[in-house]
């Protein structure tokens, strides 16, 4: 009989800062092969977990749910963007932006992502890795044309006109060939 129904588990998730507790409703489940990318929304978000938990519990979910581990890997991209401010944790998002690129390489959206992450006063993440992981999706993804344009623009941001151009006319080429 399990130790915490789903209503149990969606609580503890969203309110709770014991983090034993948390890991016990969090292995309920997986044991219970809960699916819903909604409830380990709510995980993800509780403020008392550390960054090295979110990515604990991320990772098992990824492992365990295949079939929602783009899903999942977004979210923590998305968490780590978005709440963690700090140099590492844009590595964070990055890596999951790449996991999650790994779990659907025809999706564009890690892509597109990732690019708005880039802060370029800071440098951060840095940009030639971040142009790496954009012109390692364009051979994969569906839609290449936004990716093209959005590697186009942020050349253009780091004053490299004559690659952004070179992109452009890609992105523009690529939009009369499919037309």
């Amino acid at each position: 009989m399990p130790r915490f129904t789903p209503d149990d588990i969606r609580n503890i998730f969203a309110s709770s800062s014991d983090f034993n507790r948390i890991f016990d409703a969090f292995e309920e489940a997986v044991q219970q092969r809960i699916q819903d990318v909604e409830l380990y929304r709510l995980l993800f978000w509780n403020n008392s977990l550390s960054p090295d938990e979110v990515c604990l519990f991320g990772e098992k979910l990824g492992r365990e749910f295949p079939a929602i581990a783009y899903d999942i890997f977004m979210w923590l991209a998305s968490v780590f963007e978005v709440t963690y401010s700090s140099y590492d944790n844009f590595e964070l998002a990055m890596k999951y932006y790449r996991k999650a690129a790994t779990a659907k390489p025809e999706e564009v959206s890690p892509y597109l992502d990732s690019a708005d992450c880039f802060d370029p006063d800071l440098n951060i993440p840095p940009i030639d890795g971040l142009l790496e992981f954009l012109r390692s999706g364009i051979p994969h993804v569906t839609n290449k044309k936004p990716l093209l344009q959005r590697i186009a623009y942020l050349y253009e941001m780091i004053g490299d006109i004559e690659q952004s151009q070179h992109y452009r006319r890609l992105a523009d080429d690529f939009g009369r060939s499919v037309n």
